[in-house]
């Protein structure tokens, strides 16, 4: 027997917020990311509003959660993934993920990739989910010896292009994925070269 207690009180609060943020997920893909009706998720969680407070201070509170949540999720999907071990295939499949997972959850993508809430900014603790995925990013491209700031600014604007075309253009299709290993190619051809 584990000497680590479940504390029941604790278990049924983070119970609630899970439930919470996926009826706030739901909401967001019906109404949009900024017009989440903080009654409308009360009720779907049976909670008056006033009772929403308890688990969210407030509306950035809620968003802040999401944010986390959703590179969580993102990470998740990416770990359900394995790349291939070639360098360059590597990040022709870290795109290609990228892409469908923005194309098949376009609202997680919004909230993490564009600012869409005006006035929002993550907690420290909400960033450092974030700074997560950075990191993986940051260590695919230096499997293929790309670690200069503009380089990987420069390849994190392609993604968000290829992304947002995809969503805007083809949403759970495949064509900007297609177009993938092309852009890997012209990326990598014009990246500055690593210092030797």
């Amino acid at each position: 027997m584990s000497n680590t207690q479940i504390d029941p009180r604790q278990a049924r609060r983070d119970a609630k917020i899970t439930a919470i943020l996926s009826e706030a997920w739901l909401l967001a893909e019906r109404d949009g990311l900024a017009l989440i009706s903080l009654r409308d998720l009360a009720a779907r969680v049976d909670l008056r509003q006033p009772s929403l407070y308890v688990y969210f201070a407030s509306k950035f509170d809620l968003y802040d959660a999401m944010f986390a949540d959703g590179y969580r999720r993102l990470v998740a999907y990416l770990d359900d993934r394995p790349l291939p071990a070639e360098p360059r295939s590597a990040v022709e499949h870290f795109v290609a993920l990228l892409v469908r997972f923005a194309s098949g959850d376009p609202v997680v993508h919004q909230l993490l990739f564009q600012r869409t809430i005006p006035g929002f900014a993550p907690s420290p603790a909400s960033w450092d989910a974030a700074l997560e995925f950075y990191g993986r990013a940051r260590a695919v491209l230096g499997r293929t010896g790309i670690e200069h700031q503009d380089d990987v600014d420069i390849f994190s604007s392609l993604v968000a292009g290829l992304c947002d075309q995809q969503i805007a253009n083809d949403p759970g299709g495949d064509r900007w994925v297609e177009h993938v290993p092309r852009v890997v190619a012209m990326f990598l051809r014009g990246a500055i070269q690593p210092l030797t």
